[in-house]
This record gives C-alpha cells, sequence and structure tokens, in this order.
C-alpha cells in the first residue's frame, strides 16, 4: 500500500497561497479560516491535498459581527470542511453572541452535514451544552482540554478530537480520548510556535506522542487517523467534495 501523507486536521494557512507550496508540504491539511470574508476566497481554491473551511472565529468581533447564515450555507456547498467555529471563555466576544451564532451555524450543519472544526477554549462545558440537544455528524473538538467526564460526554455525542503537540503532552487527556476518534493536528502557526521549525502538516511528534500511548508505532498512528477521517467522510456524506487524491488515500485505507 502506498505511503500515506500525514493529516493535519487544524492549520491557518493563508488563502492566497501558491498551489505549489501547499504541494510541497507532502502532507494533507485541513485549512480554517476565521472569517466569512476569508473563507470566501478561499473556498475557491481546488488544492490536492488541501482542504479549506468556511469559519467565524469566538475571539474575532468583526468576523461574529459578520457572520450571516445565508452567506454561511452559500459557502458550505463549495466545501466539505466548516472551521474554525465554536467558543471561547476569554474572548473579548459575548459568549451570547458567539453562541448564538454557533447555535445558527449547527442548525445548518445538521441539515447540511460537514466535517467540522471547533474550537472551545475555556468553554468545553458550554459547547457541549450547546452540541447536547442535537449534535450534527462530523464534529470534531480541536485542542480540546476537556476533563475525562466531558470526553466521556462528547464522545458519546459522536465527536472526534483533534490533538496536537501542547494537548498530547497531556498523558491523562491522551488517554481520555477513544482510538476510533483521535485526529492529529499543528493548529499552526499557534498550537507548534514552541516546538522549533514549524509548519503545516508537521504531525510526526503527535504521532509518536499518541504512538507512545496507545503502544503503537508512529505509523500505525497515523493509519488510525486516516481510519477516522474515513469514518467522518462517511458520517457526513461529503466524500465527492474532496480533492481526488484525498479520495484515493481515502481508497487505500478501506
Amino acid at each position: 500500500m502506498k505511503r500515506l501523507p500525514p493529516l493535519d486536521a487544524h492549520a491557518h494557512v493563508d488563502a492566497q497561497i501558491d498551489a505549489d507550496e501547499i504541494t510541497e508540504l507532502k502532507a494533507f491539511v485541513m485549512a480554517v479560516t476565521r472569517s466569512l470574508d476569508e473563507a470566501s476566497s478561499a473556498v475557491q481554491r481546488s488544492d490536492d491535498w488541501a482542504i479549506w473551511g468556511v469559519g467565524c472565529h469566538p475571539c474575532l468581533k468583526k468576523a461574529q459581527n459578520g457572520f450571516d447564515a445565508v452567506r454561511f450555507q452559500q459557502l458550505i456547498q463549495r466545501t466539505s470542511f466548516v472551521g474554525e467555529l465554536g467558543l471561547d471563555g476569554k474572548s473579548r466576544v459575548p459568549i451570547a453572541q458567539q453562541s448564538e451564532t454557533l447555535s445558527s451555524a449547527l442548525q445548518i450543519l445538521t441539515e447540511s452535514p460537514r466535517i467540522t472544526s471547533l474550537h472551545s477554549y475555556a468553554a468545553t462545558g458550554e459547547i457541549l451544552e450547546i452540541l447536547a440537544p442535537c449534535p450534527p455528524p462530523g464534529m470534531i473538538l480541536h485542542w480540546w482540554l476537556g476533563s475525562p467526564e466531558q470526553t466521556r460526554r462528547a464522545a458519546e455525542m459522536g465527536c472526534f478530537f483533534s490533538v496536537n503537540s501542547s494537548s498530547a503532552k497531556r498523558k491523562n487527556l491522551l488517554a481520555s480520548i477513544p482510538p476510533e476518534r483521535l485526529l492529529t493536528e499543528t493548529d499552526h502557526p499557534f498550537g507548534d510556535r514552541r516546538k522549533g521549525p514549524s509548519r503545516p502538516g508537521l504531525v510526526d511528534d503527535v504521532e509518536k506522542m499518541i504512538g507512545d500511548c496507545l503502544h503503537r508505532s508512529a505509523y500505525d498512528v497515523r493509519r488510525l487517523v486516516w481510519a477516522n477521517f474515513t469514518q467522518l467522510v462517511k458520517v457526513t456524506d461529503c466524500r465527492n467534495l474532496l480533492p481526488r487524491p484525498v479520495r484515493v488515500a481515502l481508497a487505500a485505507t478501506a
């Protein structure tokens, strides 16, 4: 079987980046955006090894003020991926406004599921309460810092979890996440800035830390991550929106 590339489930990438620079990463990158304006440009791209999310970051007042449900619904028709959405307990944006934006987006995603990366810093309990009544399929809790009890509850709702080099150092947290729900991420340039040279897609250290926890090789972890991503594609029924090379890689995991 052809070797699978690294999978980065959450990275911040300039939507104007040259296509060759994406190819040179030699990884599959799920690139989030922070506003609908940024997303409107990003979803027009057609990279072989990147998918571009439709996002509205909870910490950005301008993005939150500019959120429009109709526009969000139109933008997600062009992509398999949504992100970065969520809640942030330290944001200057009122939590009520964040919650209204997120609830509006989740209502749309219930009807039109997409793989979705959710921010939950200092708001792990709050985000679970919003998801609880009717969690859409395909939710990924990125850089998750919830308690074991919250992690169990999120898993029961069908959530997945993406971990980076910072969160993977929390052994108790890593051990509480079901292996079949794990994904790797960088959250470049935020989640990998302390480890020296960094770039989107560089998840080797995360794979090793997960492997140490699960007593598996790093490449076994990569295959696990791709298998988990395959499940996300299935539950959201968005395979046809993925780039062809990614669909070929998915077939290799079957």
